[in-house]
């Protein structure tokens, strides 16, 4: 294996914009994107697994995506239950483990249903996690992080010196996905070039692609050309 080959990102991570701008184009509904973009995430995640990448985390749901029109926001919500439907059996097969992050509050029963069945039926999997951040927001995450650390020091359970970036990290929701939690690769389609509140903490040290695609466009290809570029690049951790 050559020395590019070596330099695979071990977690990529993806903000999946631009669907309901591709449906536009389409002269159909913001709804027929979302459709269309579920297959990107079933071929991008594929391709991922089979280029052996760790961990995979989409973007599907932040928490401002409720300031969306109610009838958008009902949509998204089934959107899981659909692609887990559709999908598990090929998760199965390619020994890909579901999980998910994010605050379940607010979420439709019906839809943690979906997520949490596909989560059980996939535990056994030892290959690619494939993350699904909804209803996530990075701020939100570390402010709860923040008040779980703060109750164990009013409670003498630890001093604030005792308060390290490791110990931040085990009250995060990538915990979950440990020893995997940073970021490698941060993609993000449709010509935005912005965090918009996703991994804050986990992207501190990770290489950025913005592409003008929208996310319905994105395929194999596509994927293997950006993990091509970011194989290219030299990450030095702020060192020389």
């Amino acid at each position: 294996m050559n020395e590019q080959e070596n330099n695979s990102p071990n977690h990529v991570a993806i903000i999946m914009d631009g669907n309901g701008r591709w449906a536009q184009k389409q002269g159909k509904p913001r709804k027929f994107g979302h459709e269309e973009g579920m297959e990107a995430i079933r071929r991008v995640t594929m391709r991922a697994s089979e280029r052996g990448v760790k961990v995979l985390t989409l973007y599907a749901f932040s928490t401002e995506n409720w300031k969306r029109p109610p009838q958008e926001v009902h949509f998204l919500m089934q959107l899981p239950i659909l692609f887990f439907d559709r999908f598990v059996p090929e998760l199965q097969e390619k020994n890909v483990k579901v999980n998910m992050i994010g605050f379940e509050d607010k979420v439709p029963k019906s839809t943690k249903k979906a997520i949490s069945k596909a989560m059980d039926q996939t535990k056994g999997n030892t290959g690619m996690v494939l993350n699904f951040a909804f209803n996530y927001g990075g701020r939100a995450e570390i402010t709860k992080a923040t008040q779980a650390l703060c109750r164990k020091v009013l409670n003498n359970e630890i001093s604030c010196d005792d308060i390290t970036e490791a110990l931040i990290e085990e009250h995060l929701f990538t915990h979950s996905i440990a020893p995997y939690q940073e970021v490698d690769l941060l993609i993000r389609s449709s010509g935005e070039q912005r965090l918009s509140n996703f991994l804050l903490w986990q992207n501190a040290y990770s290489e950025f692609y913005f592409t003008d695609l929208l996310w319905p466009d994105f395929n194999e290809e596509v994927f293997d050309h950006i993990i091509a570029e970011y194989q290219k690049r030299q990450r030095r951790y702020g060192a020389v």
